[in-house]
């Protein structure tokens, strides 16, 4: 796999870095996927012309929706068949959190499509993109791709050796208000139960309740298989999301990537946090005095 970074600074240049490398990429039987705003997909469609038939699109709002189930799209694309992904998020409306997640999903493609035959470039415009995103592109990227071609990135940090600010920052504690519970391995049941009522009585859209039960139940399963053996959980609602955490007095961090790449089908264990993670809009994780928190965040309308 060869996982490339595309800073460009205006759309010429943005068409003279991406075109070669499709019209390589097709000549190679490559499959094609390109994620971009409508205005550069009409740019690369005239510079290709008839190839242009020949490649996927997809839309940068969709693909980019949410960051972990855009790794989970990538994973899925490129699966046994060789392939070019040239994707570029709009920005657009994007808060700081979404950004910051965003550019941990862009460094956990490299551990997870590793074995790949795929070539990923990732083109961001230096005029409009974020500031994190045009400082950790040389960092997330093993490989730069300029007017002189494409060169080693000196600057490249290993996913499981990226730290990006706040990441070693305690958790707040919950809010005072929180509603707590615990639970043991023959209370998985009434766990499910309550937290559906709690989230039903904050309004959140049905299937969200169920993503969130779901997420809650096979955290506090994990818990009970592979922690302590019980925990404890808190619910609130802040800002508009409902926030739940579990806390485990016997787990531990062992896994420098939880939850970010899916597990292999013969795999008997790393589904909970995978799970979690494709349904829920945010998942922090801190192992703190002896205790593992996982904490859960869900939009409480959409």
């Amino acid at each position: 796999m060869r996982h490339v970074a595309v800073p460009y600074d205006s759309e010429e240049s943005f068409v003279t870095l991406t075109v070669p490398r499709v019209r390589s990429a097709l000549d190679e039987g490559r499959q094609v996927l390109v994620v971009t705003g409508a205005a550069k997909l009409g740019l690369l469609t005239a510079a290709l012309g008839p190839d242009a038939a020949r490649i996927d699109s997809r839309s940068p709002a969709a693909w980019y929706a949410h960051p972990y189930r855009m790794l989970a799209a990538c994973h899925d694309y490129t699966r046994g068949r060789s392939t070019l992904v040239i994707a570029e998020p709009s920005w657009t409306g994007m808060s700081e959190r979404d950004i910051r997640e965003l550019i941990r999903c862009d460094s956990v493609i490299n551990a997870a499509l590793h074995r790949a035959a795929a070539i990923v470039m990732c083109p961001y415009d230096v005029r409009r993109a974020p500031e994190p995103v045009v400082a950790y592109g040389p960092v997330i990227h093993p490989a730069l791709l300029g007017a002189d071609g494409e060169v080693t990135s000196t600057r490249f940090v290993p996913p499981h050796d990226l730290v990006l600010d706040g990441d070693h920052a305690p958790l707040p504690p919950p809010a005072p208000d929180a509603e707590r519970f615990g639970f043991t391995g023959r209370e998985l049941k009434r766990l499910r139960r309550t937290v559906g009522d709690y989230a039903r009585a904050a309004g959140m859209d049905h299937d969200l309740v169920t993503s969130l039960v779901i997420s809650v139940s096979e955290i506090a399963a994990n818990s009970v298989e592979h922690g302590a053996g019980h925990g404890t959980v808190a619910m609130w609602i802040r800002d508009g999301e409902l926030i739940c955490e579990s806390s485990d007095p016997g787990g531990a961090l062992d896994d420098p990537l939880p939850g970010y790449i899916p597990p292999e089908p013969e795999s008997p264990r790393g589904y909970g946090l995978w799970i979690s993670r494709q349904l829920c809009d945010l998942v922090d994780l801190r192992a703190e005095d002896g205790v593992l928190r996982v904490r859960l965040h869900l939009r409480v309308e959409r």
